[in-house]
Order: C-alpha cells, then sequence, then structure tokens
C-alpha cells in the first residue's frame, strides 16, 4: 500500500503516540484483528498491515487468509508486548480501506512469535489445543445439546440412530462402457486358451484373466471401449457348452 494511501485512510483519525505503551495481563506479541475489507487481495493486505504497524515495532509476521472461515481477518505478529500493545491501543478503528478495524490481543503466540523467541513450540502447540477443547466445552450451543440429550435420556424420549440406507448398485447391464469384460455363467471346466480363442475373433483382444477361486467368471479386455462393445454385443448369451448362455457386460471400474 502506497503512502497516499495510509494518509487518507488517516484522514480525521488521531494515534495518540504519545501515550506509553503498557502491556496488560493479557497482551501478547500477536493481535487479532476483524472487521477487513474483504474485496482487497491478500498480498495488497498483508502489505499494508505491514507498513501500518511496522511504526510501532518490528513486524516479523502477517497472516490473512482468503477462505471462509478466516475472511475479514488477519493475525500480527510484533517481537514484544509492547509494540502490540501500543498498536493495539492506538490503531483500534482505524479506517482500512474505508473499514474501521477491531483490535485485540491473540489468545495464543503464533509460531512466527515462539520461533523468533526460540521457545518451546511443542508446550505451546498443547497448549492451543487444551484452549480449544475448553472452549468447545463451554460453547454455549454444545452446553444446551449436551443438556437435550441427557434430559431426552432421562425421560426415555431419546431418538434412535436413524437406519442405515442401503447402497444401491448399478445392474451391471447398464453400466458405462468400459474396454474391459466382465464374463458370467461359463462352464466351469472352460480354460484360457478357449477364451482366447473366441475373444480373439475379435479385433484389439489384449488380456484374457480367468479367476481360479470362481471358474465360472472371467475378464476379457479390449486395446479400447470400442473393440469391446463389439466383442460383447456378438457374444452376448452365447451357448458357450451348447446349453447355457455366457452374460457379458462391461466391467465395473
Amino acid at each position: 500500500m502506497s503512502t497516499n494511501i495510509l494518509s487518507e485512510s488517516m484522514e480525521g483519525v488521531v494515534l495518540d503516540r504519545e501515550l506509553p505503551a503498557e502491556p496488560s495481563e493479557l497482551a501478547c506479541e500477536t493481535i487479532y484483528i476483524q472487521n477487513l475489507n474483504e474485496k482487497v487481495k491478500i498480498q495488497v493486505l498483508k502489505q499494508s498491515l505491514t507498513n501500518l504497524f511496522k511504526s510501532y515495532g518490528e513486524v516479523i509476521n502477517v497472516t490473512a487468509h482468503r477462505n471462509l472461515r478466516m475472511r475479514g481477518q488477519a493475525f500480527v505478529s510484533f517481537q514484544s508486548k509492547e509494540a502490540a500493545a501500543k498498536a493495539v491501543k492506538e490503531v483500534k478503528g482505524f479506517p482500512l480501506y474505508g473499514k474501521p478495524m477491531q483490535l485485540s490481543f491473540s489468545k495464543t503466540k503464533s509460531d512466527a512469535v515462539i520461533d523468533f523467541l526460540h521457545e518451546d513450540k511443542e508446550s505451546h502447540l498443547k497448549d492451543r489445543q487444551a484452549r480449544k477443547k475448553k472452549a468447545r466445552r463451554h460453547n454455549p450451543l454444545a452446553i444446551k445439546a449436551r443438556q437435550q440429550r441427557a434430559a431426552a435420556k432421562a425421560d426415555g424420549t431419546a431418538p434412535t440412530a436413524a437406519p442405515k440406507r442401503n447402497i444401491v448398485q448399478m445392474p451391471d447391464e447398464y453400466l458405462p462402457p468400459n474396454r474391459v469384460l466382465f464374463i458370467q455363467n461359463l462352464p466351469t471346466d472352460v480354460t484360457q486358451a478357449v477364451l482366447q480363442e473366441l475373444f480373439g475373433q475379435y479385433p484389439n483382444l489384449s488380456d484374457v484373466r480367468t479367476i481360479a477361486a470362481k471358474k465360472d467368471i472371467a475378464f476379457v479386455e479390449y486395446l479400447d471401449e470400442d473393440s469391446a462393445t463389439v466383442a460383447k454385443d456378438a457374444l452376448h448369451n452365447y451357448k458357450l457348452d451348447g446349453e447355457n448362455k455366457i452374460k457379458i457386460t462391461y466391467a465395473r471400474k
């Protein structure tokens, strides 16, 4: 962001730089920003935030994303709590790209701050997970849902689990064209050589695979779907042993 854009945005806003920065007990090196203009490109937004906050102290990282969960939000990390406290105090309400920013301290240190301070990242990760778990447990909606389940269980009206829906599988006859054919109802004494001779009457035969554990089925593969279709249409219901018709469909992919 250029100096002109920042200057225009600051018209009518007084930043009190004479007050000392006294970090509170809740202060953190990382500040959380909300109500950002979602129309601004992420890279432009990150550069603008860097330019705005670098006068309060060394900015070591700016995090912003376009996804739904993080839209209109960002995190800015400083080298010290004092710099972050001064930024929160003086920049809160600053209209960046026409929208007054809402600033607060992050509940946990960012990875960038942990790396800068050479602190144990593993312990910070466990702390974050514990905070998230506690927040979920004390979420009003979650508490209400637990209370409703407990009440329903107590008076015997707890909802029963919905029965599992049977998965309806498409019949073999309606499977889409495939260069591999599935052959069923074969004579159990049929050999691979016989099948190769039978299906080899049609061009582009690639492979014939019999199944040792189930001798009445086989797979026949052609080089392309068109060749497989020609063989399928010609040999479907063919009486290989003079009595029983073989069934030919496209194999499932």
